[in-house]
C-alpha cells in the first residue's frame, strides 16, 4: 500500500488537456510534426525507445518536449511477472523521467517476462486475489522507486484464466484503490475483451472511479473469423466510438489519446481521428456544463 509519506513526495503532474486529444509521436512523423506543429493537446512515446543515453532519438524527444506536454507510456515492465522487477529497467525509466518531465508515466497490467526471458506480448493475468496483492506491490516498489504515481491500462486479450474469481474491471479498480495508482483506461481494449468474453462493457465503466483515470486509449482492431485482435493499425472502429462517447457520460472530458502503433498512415489520419475525440470531448462539456 502507498503511504501518505509517498503521497506527499509525488512530482508535480503537468495536466494534459482534457478538451483536446493527443496522439502517439512516431518517427515517421518527426520532420511534418516539427514543420507543422499541429495543435493537438498532446503526444505520447513509448518508453523504452529512448532509454539510449545521449544521440538524436533523446534530442528529437527533447524538441517535442519543448512544444507538447509528453507522456511516457512503457510496455516492458513486466508488473504481473514473479520474476523479480527489473531495477534496471526503473532506472531508465526514471532517468527518462528525470529528463523529460513528463506528464504521466503508465505501464500495462501484464506480464512479459519469465524465467529471466523476454516475452514479445503483453500478457494477460489470472484474476485472482493472490495476483491482485502481487501486482498492488510491484506497483508500490515501482511507484517508490520512481518517486512518482503511475497509471496502470487494461489489456487486450484472447483467452481467459480458469483461475479467475474477480471480473477483470473489478480487479483493475482494486488495484487502482490499494496500490494508489491511476487507471489509463483503454476502450478499444474493453471492447475487444467485451465481445472476445462476452460481457457488458458498461459493467467497465461502473466499477471504475473517474477520478482514478488519468488517460483513455483509443485504437483500431483487426477482427477475424473467431475474435477481435488489438492491432493498433486502422481508424478506431465505430463501436468503439460509441463506447468512448458512453465513457465521457460516465466520467466527464478525460486526456484522451489515439494509438496507431502499425501500418502507421499519413499524419493527416492521426490528426482527423484526435479532432473527432476532441470533439465528442467538447460535446460532452457543453452537456454536462
Amino acid at each position: 500500500m502507498v503511504g501518505p509519506s509517498f503521497r506527499d513526495s509525488l512530482h508535480a503532474i503537468q495536466p494534459l488537456s482534457t478538451r483536446c486529444a493527443g496522439i502517439g509521436l512516431r518517427s515517421p512523423h518527426y520532420r511534418e510534426l516539427l514543420e507543422t506543429r499541429p495543435a493537438v493537446g498532446w503526444m505520447e512515446v513509448h518508453s523504452e525507445n529512448f532509454f539510449a543515453n545521449g544521440g538524436s532519438v533523446k534530442n528529437i524527444l527533447h524538441r517535442f518536449r519543448e512544444l507538447y506536454p509528453i507522456s511516457l507510456h512503457g510496455v516492458g515492465l513486466s508488473l504481473g511477472s514473479t520474476d523479480p522487477l527489473s531495477i534496471e529497467h526503473l532506472a531508465k525509466i526514471k532517468d527518462l523521467a528525470s529528463r523529460i518531465e513528463p506528464a504521466m508515466v503508465s505501464e500495462h497490467l501484464c506480464w512479459c517476462h519469465a524465467g529471466g526471458r523476454h516475452l514479445n506480448d503483453l500478457l494477460p493475468l489470472p484474476y485472482t486475489e493472490e495476483a491482485l496483492q502481487h501486482v498492488v506491490s510491484r506497483i508500490d516498489e515501482a511507484q517508490t522507486y520512481l518517486g512518482r504515481r503511475i497509471l496502470i491500462e487494461n489489456v487486450s486479450s484472447y483467452l481467459q484464466f480458469a483461475a479467475s474469481s474477480i471480473p477483470e474491471w473489478e480487479f483493475i479498480a482494486e488495484v487502482s484503490r490499494r496500490a494508489g495508482c491511476g487507471i489509463l483506461l483503454d476502450v478499444n481494449n474493453i471492447y475487444v475483451n467485451s465481445v472476445n468474453h462476452g460481457f457488458d462493457p458498461e459493467d467497465y465503466f461502473a466499477a471504475i472511479e473517474s477520478d482514478s483515470i488519468g488517460e483513455i486509449h483509443l485504437a483500431g482492431f483487426d477482427k477475424t473469423d473467431e475474435c477481435l485482435i488489438d492491432t493498433h493499425g486502422n481508424r478506431v472502429a465505430d463501436e468503439v466510438w460509441m463506447l468512448y462517447a458512453k465513457a465521457l457520460e460516465r466520467f466527464g472530458p478525460k486526456p484522451t489519446l489515439i494509438e496507431w502503433d502499425t501500418d502507421i498512415p499519413a499524419l493527416d489520419v492521426l490528426l482527423d481521428e484526435a479532432a473527432k475525440a476532441s470533439a465528442l470531448m467538447e460535446e460532452t462539456h457543453v452537456r454536462v456544463a
